[in-house]
């Protein structure tokens, strides 16, 4: 038989192409899923509707992360409880650093410790003085919001506040730091330094966010605010960016709130300049437990709220590409299996025909109805039946990104 003749480009995308699908065959997978045979790893992949070209961008920065310093890559991941306790989404990026021997990147981080709920992994906040909790769930809503759909104020006369990165980060040190706030003139912040350090301050309105740049990385900062009169009323602050640009890498905007349902970033008026000023390559979109946890839940509004959703990311951030999570399996009060989670799942693949986005069937990667009975009975979920453990979360983490990579590799080996 005549084979045709190789060049040696296409050889190295077949090489390529090949080694991908050998690391998704081996190793991790193997050890890992094998252990739990109601995971459904044979269905673990991206669906696409007729048109997937939105991704070559993604892939192209792929390519070029590997071929050049100082490339930027980011993911942005927006849900509930899932996304905000942070170890699912802090998995995904770990992956993509790890293998591709990149330590750059970095987060935007919510100072959830600051407002007295639970914090994700690699980031701590901290601060002194009073500051009240606001998210666009329930008794706890108010305005303005920004993009992780919570904010914390303060109307104290002095405090201080900051964050440091966590040994469970993927980026451990950062040379810039953007604070997303409201600028309200009756306030003035500043960092608290000593003279070793050379900084210098651009202030972005438009995006919301001051921009504080380093003479070398660090890891941990920390801000004095002042209030100088009281004509306008509460310092609101809507999260930071900690961003090293002195290496490539993966940088993370793990956007969660607890108890946010689909309309709930809609409710976000900062929603659309927050979002442009993070540039993202990807978003991920995990929301759905809370909707269908409601007696009122519909399939058309659900639908309606993506509709939306998906044209504010389209619309500050065109270039990106969007992956949609199928709801994961749920009950409703620990005791009754939660069969609205079937509809939606319907929903995400409508929404990708409709929109041109993929969709990563969680739902039944992780064995469809009823499946979270089985990942409590091994430790992977908790007692709600709701959430994951963090072992399972990093089982799912470690999933989404395999999903990913052979999304990535299947294009390769077509290009």
């Amino acid at each position: 038989m005549n084979h045709p003749p190789y060049t040696n480009q296409s050889l190295k995308r077949l090489l390529s192409a090949l080694l991908l699908c050998l690391l998704l065959t081996t190793g991790r997978a193997q050890e890992t899923y094998s252990l739990y045979p109601f995971i459904h790893s044979n269905l673990n992949r991206l669906y696409f509707s007729s048109d997937s070209s939105a991704f070559k961008n993604f892939y192209s920065k792929l390519d070029k992360l590997k071929e050049e310093k100082n490339e930027r890559i980011t993911l942005v991941h927006m849900g509930g409880s899932h996304v905000q306790g942070g170890v699912w989404s802090n998995t995904f990026l770990s992956d993509f650093q790890n293998n591709n021997q990149t330590s750059g990147g970095g987060y935007f981080s919510f100072p959830y410790k600051i407002a007295k709920t639970n914090q994700q992994p690699f980031v701590s906040s901290f601060s002194s003085g009073n500051w009240k909790k606001c998210r666009a769930v329930g008794k706890e809503f108010c305005l303005p919001l920004g993009m992780s759909a919570m904010n914390v104020s303060t109307n104290d006369s002095s405090l201080y506040f900051g964050l440091s990165l966590t040994i469970k980060a993927a980026c451990r040190s950062v040379n810039q730091i953007k604070v997303y706030h409201n600028f309200n003139p009756s306030f003035e912040f500043k960092l608290c330094l000593n003279d070793s350090f050379k900084v210098s301050r651009q202030d972005v309105k438009e995006n919301e966010y001051s921009l504080f740049t380093f003479n070398y990385a660090i890891d941990s900062l920390c801000f004095q605010l002042i209030r100088n009169d009281t004509l306008q009323k509460d310092f609101v602050l809507y999260g930071f960016s900690l961003e090293n640009t002195l290496n490539s890498g993966f940088y993370l905007a793990a956007l969660g709130a607890n108890g946010a349902t689909s309309s709930s970033f809609l409710r976000c008026a900062s929603l659309i300049p927050q979002l442009q000023s993070l540039q993202g390559d990807l978003f991920i979109i995990s929301l759905g437990v809370n909707d269908t946890q409601s007696k009122s839940f519909e399939k058309e509004d659900y639908i309606e709220n993506y509709d939306s959703l998906i044209g504010f990311i389209k619309k500050s951030n065109p270039e990106a590409c969007i992956i949609l999570t199928t709801t994961t399996d749920n009950f409703i009060k620990r005791k009754t299996s939660n069969k609205r989670t079937i509809t939606a799942r319907e929903a995400m693949f409508e929404l990708m025909n409709k929109h041109q986005v993929a969709v990563w069937d969680l739902f039944s990667i992780m064995g469809g109805y009823k499946s979270m009975n089985k990942w409590f009975a091994k430790g992977l979920a908790s007692k709600d039946k709701v959430h994951f453990t963090n072992k399972g979360y990093t089982i799912v983490g470690n999933l989404m990104y395999d999903a990913v990579n052979k999304a990535y590799g299947n294009y390769k080996l077509k290009n």
